[in-house]
């Protein structure tokens, strides 16, 4: 007999997906309110201060320098022309495929005191020692914020860029009427209309420089990530561990309440009906040239020269970084990536379609909850993971204590606990692309193939699927970078003797090895950059 789907299936699927990827962050928020007098009270009277300070400090500063770099290039880009000013609307976004622990590794390896740039330096003037000059100390919380901020900043240059080619250009056509030099349209026009993307944009960054666990563990400064992972390792105390995640969740929730506060009474109507690419100032000269060099600068400093010393890694030592070590750790990220892209889209199309089968507010809350993980840096992510699994295991483990077979940690402690974590981060990626590749579809199809007797599976299957093609595919190839890239969680969650790529590299990384997984790490910044091609050639699209 055939299983039909019903309206009601599709809703208790979604219902059901929404529930189970938001219980790890309701036993989070459980645990955290537990008691535990001895480990939390101790880092309490002692270090979390310190650490809640180095966190908030990074994302003023991340969040900051950021500011600095992708504002004027955003409006650079959107407003003006200057030369390969084509080339730079994609090439500015090729940090993105950079992880921050490969860049912070490159440039300690550049500017330490036995790396070229001070060799060089003593070369040249006859300095013996460090005590005959000065050189700044980049393995520190300032060094982390520049390494951070140089990863991140495309995301606010995406957005502001887009922003301010969506907004109708007749405010900037009067500001030029009144005499207003671009800089002063910059201030006065470009930036409050762009407001509510800004801070958008500026919520996700500072959400994902908290969420950063390897540049700061590397730099040896401690955060509110650090000390999840210090806690959990060093004082096996799921409870303190929780708290301290329960301390980054207000940090966060606080962010995201600014952000949509400072939006409030925001409106703008003047919109284009599509992205312009005509330019407002033809800069020529030397302001020509210093747009052109300012680009290029921050191009240089976040990707050309981090990639090219990681080429030469890989050159130098291709012998020993090209090693069966590598295969294996490839096919164990290629294969987790795989298998959680996979889920994440089934899940996102089953959730989304059933807000379309049966639209309301309630219906909206299946993909709210489930989307809820996103905001979970990777460590607090894996302790929100590892208490509903331990839970069900001991429970489990108890009812069967009178039984010959023990199952013991047949959950968290395999594959399954990565992949579960995997899929309650990034279902929010997938789900946001799936929708919105379904608000393009007119309802008219739904009605017609209603019309014709096709079920809702049917006109899913006949109908949507196809139609859906580019943006699933679009959406499983972000999902899929995120996994081979994501860090933390996988150092709290992998098996014993299991590595993926990210581990393998970041544990080279940790031992000041990088040279013998630069393959790895060739590998994985190559990978990175397959989504950003994408997401340029949909932006071509719009244009």
């Amino acid at each position: 007999m055939q299983f039909k789907f019903s309206l009601s299936s599709w809703q208790l699927i979604a219902w059901t997906t929404g529930l189970g990827l938001s219980l790890p962050l309701c036993f989070l928020i459980f645990e955290s309110l537990q008691s535990d007098p001895e480990v939390f009270a101790h880092l309490w009277d002692t270090v979390l201060w310190d650490y809640i300070n180095n966190t908030v400090l990074l994302i003023i500063g991340v969040a900051f320098l950021s500011c600095l770099i992708a504002l004027p290039l955003g409006w650079l880009v959107a407003y003006c022309d200057f030369p390969a000013k084509k080339q730079f609307e994609w090439a500015l976004m090729l940090p993105l495929a950079m992880p921050t622990y490969l860049i912070a590794y490159v440039y300690t390896d550049l500017f330490d005191y036995a790396g070229p740039v001070q060799i060089a330096l003593r070369d040249y003037f006859g300095w013996q020692s460090p005590e005959d000059y000065w050189f700044f100390d980049i393995r520190t919380l300032g060094g982390a914020t520049v390494m951070i901020a140089l990863v991140l900043y495309p995301y606010l240059f995406l957005i502001f860029k887009t922003a301010l080619k969506e907004q109708s250009h007749k405010l900037v056509h009067a500001a030029q009427i009144m005499g207003h030099s671009p800089t002063k349209s910059f201030f006065t026009v470009s930036l409050p209309l762009a407001r509510g993307a800004i801070a958008a944009a500026i919520a996700l960054i500072s959400m994902e420089a908290m969420a950063d666990f390897a540049t700061v563990s590397y730099f040896a400064v401690s955060t509110l990530t650090t000390a999840v992972y210090d806690t959990w390792f060093g004082y096996y105390s799921l409870t303190a561990a929780a708290k301290i995640s329960g301390i980054m969740l207000l940090i966060l929730f606080v962010a995201i309440v600014v952000e949509r506060y400072s939006r409030r009474n925001q409106a703008v109507y003047e919109r284009q009906t599509q992205l312009s690419n005509e330019p407002l100032y033809t800069l020529s000269g030397t302001k020509a040239w210093a747009a052109t060099a300012f680009a290029s600068f921050i191009l240089l400093i976040a990707f050309v020269i981090p990639v090219a010393v990681l080429l030469e890694y890989a050159v130098d030592y291709f012998d020993q970084a090209w090693n069966n070590e590598f295969f294996v750790y490839a096919w164990h990220s290629l294969k987790i990536s795989a298998v959680v892209s996979l889920v994440t889209i089934l899940l996102s199309i089953v959730v989304v379609y059933s807000q379309r089968l049966a639209p309301s507010k309630l219906s909206l809350w299946p993909g709210r909850l489930g989307s809820t993980g996103y905001a979970l840096p990777g460590t607090v992510l894996a302790i929100a993971v590892l208490l509903p699994l331990t839970t069900f295991e001991d429970y489990l483990n108890q009812w069967l204590e009178s039984s010959s077979w023990q199952p013991g940690l047949f959950l968290s402690g395999t594959l399954f606990a990565i992949i579960f974590a995997y899929v309650v981060r990034f279902y929010a990626i997938a789900h946001g692309s799936i929708e919105s590749s379904f608000s393009r579809i007119s309802p008219n199809l739904d009605m017609a193939s209603q019309s014709m007797g096709r079920s809702p599976r049917q006109t899913l299957t006949s109908v949507h699927i196809p139609i859906l093609r580019r943006g699933i595919l679009t959406a499983a190839l972000l999902v899929f970078i995120e996994c081979m890239k994501e860090l933390p969680a996988a150092l709290l969650l992998r098996p014993f003797n299991f590595e993926t790529l990210a581990t393998h590299v970041f544990q080279y990384v940790s031992d000041e090895q990088l040279e013998l997984a630069s393959v790895a790490a060739v590998f994985i910044v190559v990978v990175g950059l397959i989504p950003l091609y994408f997401i340029n050639r949909s932006m071509e699209h719009k244009h």
